[in-house]
């Protein structure tokens, strides 16, 4: 099996492949939107004047989901899971614009609250942790997950510059953001009680937590695995010599 390489799937099985992906997005879109639209209905039909708040709490969502996609993408790749689907450059790439896409929106969510007529922040208060008028220790978490979200997607950027081990020490701090947005996302967000939003965010983690469990669990196993051969390879060595 040696020096086998994988070209993708066959282009005969694509059309039963986007199928089965638009019966997925289908079902989770089937079971959440229906109650999110009515959140929003409602909350517009309750004031009209507050478009900038709703755009608030949709890019919100939005860069939760985009972080989630793209954290969830990252332990795919590095099962090597998605090696069956794509082309590793590809599936590198859409993990890597998911967080950009996250970091974006997150950045574009914050700077709205300077507009929010409801409860406007100044700069101060939107950029340093702390300083936030509303849950101020949640707000914290989503800025510094913010921070480090971003510390990560340049990384991504610089990797030609860096070294593979530190890349992948700073991608470690991914994990550190994605607990940050999801304490802000459920301590300071207006729609955290909503029952959507609550099976969003638990979804979310339990989704990470899993993946990340299985990643560590496979690396434990092949280290212990690898251990024997490496003492019999040692001892060879050393009967040769």
């Amino acid at each position: 099996m040696a020096g086998v390489t994988f070209r993708g799937l066959s282009a005969h099985t694509s059309m039963a492949r986007w199928g089965l992906a638009a019966v997925a997005a289908g079902a989770v879109l089937g079971a959440t939107l229906p109650s999110a639209l009515h959140g929003v209905t409602a909350a517009w039909e309750t004031d009209r004047q507050s478009l900038v708040w709703l755009l608030e709490r949709v890019l919100g969502f939005l860069a939760y989901l985009a972080m989630t996609g793209s954290v969830v993408y990252g332990l795919l790749l590095s099962t090597k899971v998605l090696d069956a689907i794509a082309h590793r450059p590809v599936t590198f790439s859409l993990h890597q614009d998911l967080a950009s896409f996250g970091v974006g929106l997150a950045g574009v969510h914050g700077m709205l609250l300077a507009l929010d007529h409801a409860m406007p922040f100044t700069l101060a208060q939107i950029l340093v942790p702390g300083l936030s008028p509303h849950a101020p220790v949640a707000v914290a978490f989503g800025q510094v997950g913010l921070y480090l979200a971003l510390i990560v997607v340049a990384s991504s950027y610089l990797r030609p510059h860096l070294s593979q081990r530190a890349w992948r020490t700073v991608h470690y701090v991914t994990f550190l953001a994605f607990v940050g947005a999801t304490v802000h996302g459920i301590g300071a967000g207006t729609d955290s009680t909503q029952p959507w939003a609550h099976w969003l965010y638990i979804g979310s983690a339990s989704a990470v937590a899993f993946l990340l469990m299985y990643r560590i669990g496979t690396a434990v196993l092949a280290r212990v695995g690898r251990a024997p051969v490496a003492r019999a390879a040692a001892e060879l060595e050393r009967v040769r010599s």
